[in-house]
């Protein structure tokens, strides 16, 4: 088979999966991407889940399209696009019959993904152990592992702290307290002060806990539960860092562009 033939099918449409769809796309594979009906991306700038609430998503030059059928997927290709469609269980993988199945859900647990889902399946992340779930395991912890290609054993456990710029780390993000629907006052983008008021989830103040850019910002009108991200604050770079893949994305893109490699350029 020619390796530009290869059919990888991406369960998420999240940060990471976007960043590896967009890697896997212009490496010239043939990828497809799944999500939920209603998305609680973060960092939407870099996402192609934003193509479900606009029916397309342009990152970095590279268009997501909303497809609701195989037809629809084979469409997106035609156009040089790639397509993201609504199937939370990624159901549509007994008729794509994919090369590649990779899980970016980023569960830090595995929902179900199998080692039989495909010729090479992939996890991203804690929560797959290669040889038993997955072919491979690629690790996205921050370290210096970060983007490593497993093929015996589990990536590292996940810490829970977000990537650091200037020095901080947990104190740029904002979590929701409390379950309820999420009403956007800034938008992404856009810079604003500590404590500034930039949204609302219910009736509770979302404030920005320090001053800089909005990074990254839940999309307005979504459902949100308690510990969900709700916002992100970049208090160095402007307004361009908010539609850039960032690097930690572009390194895992890279283990799963080797893995692949690995297997069909043998």
């Amino acid at each position: 088979m020619k390796l530009n033939g290869l059919v990888v099918l991406i369960k998420g449409a999240g940060e990471v999966a976007s960043g590896v769809a967009h890697r896997l796309f212009q490496a010239h594979f043939r990828v497809c991407l799944t999500e939920i009906s209603q998305p609680q991306a973060v960092s939407r700038g870099v996402t192609f889940s934003e193509a479900v609430y606009d029916n397309e998503k342009e990152i970095e030059g590279v268009t997501g399209v909303l497809v609701d059928s195989l037809s629809g997927i084979r469409k997106a290709w035609a156009g040089n696009r790639i397509p993201v469609i609504i199937d939370p269980e990624a159901k549509i993988r007994d008729a794509l019959k994919p090369d590649v199945f990779v899980d970016a859900v980023m569960a830090k647990k595995n929902l179900g993904t199998k080692i039989s889902d495909a010729s090479l399946v992939i996890g991203l992340g804690p929560g797959f152990r290669a040889g038993r779930d997955v072919h491979v395991v690629v690790e996205t912890n921050n370290t210096e592992q970060l983007g490593l290609v497993i093929l015996d054993g589990e990536a590292e456990a996940n810490t829970g702290i977000p990537i650091a710029v200037s020095g901080l780390t947990s104190e740029r993000v904002i979590h929701a307290d409390e379950g309820g629907f999420f009403r956007a006052v800034s938008k992404m983008g856009n810079t604003v002060g500590a404590g500034e008021i930039v949204g609302y989830v219910g009736e509770r103040e979302i404030k920005a806990p320090l001053g800089g850019i909005v990074r990254a910002l839940i999309r307005d009108g979504v459902p949100v539960e308690p510990g969900t991200k709700l916002l992100e604050i970049d208090p160095v770079a402007g307004e361009a860092v908010c539609y850039r893949i960032r690097a930690r994305i572009r390194a895992i893109a890279g283990g799963v562009l080797e893995a692949i490699m690995r297997r069909f350029n043998a």
